[in-house]
């Protein structure tokens, strides 16, 4: 794959380039040089005015492949993906059967091969995702797997994610914390506060994400280890983080992008498309969310990305899956939240890989070409006839959005936006 992408304005940190405008010749999946005005003969692609980033990684997203095809396979899944940005994703476990064995995890990484997108299975801590007894997490990472999580399913047993904990630290791979305690929790849907009680739904309250926090953190203290929490919410979790990290813990988190855009407040339709784990919050805990990806509290933004099929969304909402599909708009939200180009590129394509230990693309002569091309300012809608994913849970679909992905390259493939 070669070609010359012109004129553009490169945004990341790692790069000599960085902040400067300039010409960009990639040549056999390769950046061959980056210069003002170079001459090639090869395609061309104007990025003037446009920004070049290394291409984006999502920590959380939800692809139904093994077993679960309907909503969401590898292939739409990498197509949605490459249209968001997105070069490398971390898939969660929650399949059928669930990535909970190395046969899984080969599986995955191979049917991913020769892929625009760089797929990274992550293995469930428990057997089956049960939350009983430790899955084959070594033979796992062997394999492949970088971290491991049960997904959607909060480990409620504390003292097996005291031994995950403990055992994963042996050859330093990373566990994920999805933070509910569903005893407080329940059988809620919706955030508890003004709006469930408008709606006269029983409420989430943000202390069941918090305790978890809480607990995980001093099991990570106690043993010594890294963790990582997944798609936090509360402005209490973001202080406990916050506390955590000031003495020293091996700390790090993500938030999801619609977090720091939508409210409880969506729900007033009882609206579906809106249904989402962890809840929408209030706008207290939308400013905190963002003031924490400011100050390096939090260190990524993820797209949850969770295809479903119409007959689980398109239902009562007491009944609706959880989750909304998530790659094609996280740029959007992320500018729609008011971050800066640079904190966005750090939380959704360096971070991300720092997190997980994979080498981080830069861009500069002689690196493997792993980048995205996107205009911050280009307004476009978000329709069916763009959707990349085989489902449609989107509560964006049919609006307009300002932050588009123009281009996507990486292993020596390529995306471009049709025009």
């Amino acid at each position: 794959m070669n070609l010359l992408i012109k004129s553009a304005t490169i945004v990341d940190p790692n790069s000599p380039f960085n902040k400067k405008v300039a010409d960009i010749l990639i040549k056999n999946g390769t950046i061959a040089d980056i210069a003002n005005n170079i001459e090639s003969d090869t395609e061309v692609f104007d990025a003037k005015g446009k920004q070049v980033s290394p291409g984006f990684f999502d920590l959380n997203c939800n692809i139904g492949e093994l077993g679960l095809e309907t909503k969401e396979d590898l292939q739409t899944g990498t197509k949605a993906a490459a249209a968001g940005g997105f070069t490398g994703i971390a898939l969660m476990p929650n399949t059928q059967p669930p990535v909970h064995s190395k046969s899984e995890v080969e599986y995955l990484f191979n049917r991913a091969k020769n892929n625009l997108v760089d797929v990274y299975p992550l293995g469930s801590i428990s057997h089956k995702r049960e939350g009983k007894d430790l899955a084959e997490m070594y033979d796992m990472y062997l394999s492949g797997a970088k971290a491991f999580t049960d997904g959607n399913r909060p480990v409620q047993d504390a003292g097996l994610m005291e031994r995950a904990l403990l055992y994963t630290k042996g050859f330093e791979a990373l566990v994920f914390s999805y933070p509910e305690d569903t005893a407080i929790a329940g059988k809620a849907k919706v955030n508890e506060g003004e709006m469930s009680t408008l709606l006269g739904m029983k409420g989430i309250p943000s202390l069941a994400e918090e305790l978890m926090v809480a607990r995980d953190l001093y099991l990570a203290e106690y043993t010594g280890s890294k963790i990582h929490f997944s798609t936090i919410s509360t402005v209490r979790s973001v202080e406990l983080i916050r506390e955590a990290r000031a003495k020293g813990l091996q700390v790090t988190c993500d938030v999801a992008a619609h977090h720091l855009v939508l409210t409880d407040d969506a729900l007033s339709g009882f609206d579906s498309l809106y249904k989402v784990k962890p809840p929408l919050r209030t706008l207290k805990d939308v400013n905190a969310l963002i003031a924490g990806l400011k100050d390096g509290t939090i260190d990524a933004i993820v797209s949850q990305h969770t295809p479903h099929e119409i007959e689980f969304k398109d239902v009562e909402f007491e009944v609706a899956e959880y989750g909304i599909t998530g790659f094609q708009t996280t740029l959007a939200l992320a500018l729609k939240a008011g971050l800066t180009l640079d904190l966005i590129v750090k939380k959704l394509a360096v971070n991300p890989r720092l997190i997980l230990n994979i080498e981080v693309p830069v861009i500069a002569a002689g690196q493997k070409a792993n980048l995205v091309v996107f205009d911050a300012d280009a307004e476009w809608e978000y329709n069916h006839k763009n959707n990349r994913s085989k489902s449609y849970n989107s509560p964006y679909l049919g609006q307009n959005l300002i932050g588009k992905v123009l281009l996507t390259c990486n292993n020596n493939h390529l995306f471009k936006w049709d025009k």
